[in-house]
């Protein structure tokens, strides 16, 4: 099993979802918890169910991410491993979409992530015993086979995917030993599939078909990959994409 005793994580989105199965998968390992979310009641209550922390953070403020992170490292004296969950769809095609959706989209899924791996490379190279630390970015598959119904989506994993590489370059470069890996999952089984069900009915059962096992994934399943690249079990893994996707790039590549 992987060991990640004497590591503190801190885990966007850990409210529900990916996140959620992150936080209990990352505790069971031996991590501190610290989640964000703006879902304070259902990510309060699971940080406190793990033994950890939780802040309500809006990834998209700016503003904020400096406190969040400062926050996690006065609570638990370091940071190990950033993830960075926290996203959200739009539903929005190219024709339909409107500037405040797709800023938003943007600044959740894009630079609330940048601005995640900012201030998780300037709290990991102030850790005890010297810099280190593992980032670890959520993407889709959409980054690579895009939604025609939803332009934000697809557009702002795609960037996910590139920063990554780009954070891992620079990290290597500067020789802080931060990693930077991306996890793509496929479809899972997640509120985010059931807000996109709204403006796409028949999609659960399209996201299943798509897989050449049938199905959908469960979150705790993503969660796995991201509590390995978490671990020094990968110690040269840097820049690199893990697919969660049941095999569905495999067949639509």
């Amino acid at each position: 099993m992987t060991d990640l005793s004497g590591k503190v994580a801190m885990v966007t989105g850990c409210a529900s979802g990916i996140g959620a199965a992150t936080v209990k998968t990352l505790r069971a390992a031996g991590a501190q918890i610290f989640g964000t979310d703006l879902n304070e009641a259902q990510g309060s209550a699971l940080c406190e169910q793990e033994g950890g922390a939780f802040m309500v953070q809006d990834v998209a403020d700016s503003d904020a991410w400096p406190g969040a992170v400062k926050a996690a490292t006065d609570k638990f004296g370091r940071l190990d491993i950033m993830v960075n969950n926290a996203g959200m769809v739009s539903g929005l095609s190219i024709e339909d979409v409107d500037l405040e959706a797709w800023h938003r989209v943007i600044n959740v899924n894009v630079t609330g992530t940048m601005q995640g791996c900012q201030e998780a490379i300037k709290a990991m190279k102030g850790n005890p015993g010297g810099s280190g630390g593992s980032i670890i970015n959520i993407a889709s598959t959409t980054s690579i086979m895009p939604l025609p119904s939803d332009v934000g989506y697809s557009t702002s994993k795609s960037a996910v995917r590139i920063l990554s590489k780009s954070v891992a370059a620079y990290c290597a470069q500067q020789g802080y030993n931060i990693r930077c890996n991306t996890v793509i999952p496929g479809a899972t089984a997640t509120g985010l599939i059931d807000d996109a069900e709204k403006f796409m009915p028949t999609i659960k059962t399209d996201a299943a078909a798509m897989s050449p096992l049938n199905r959908m994934a469960d979150p705790s399943e993503t969660a796995a990959a991201i509590a390995f690249l978490a671990s020094d079990e990968c110690p040269f893994m840097t820049g690199a994409e893990l697919l969660v996707d049941g095999g569905m790039l495999s067949r639509h590549p």
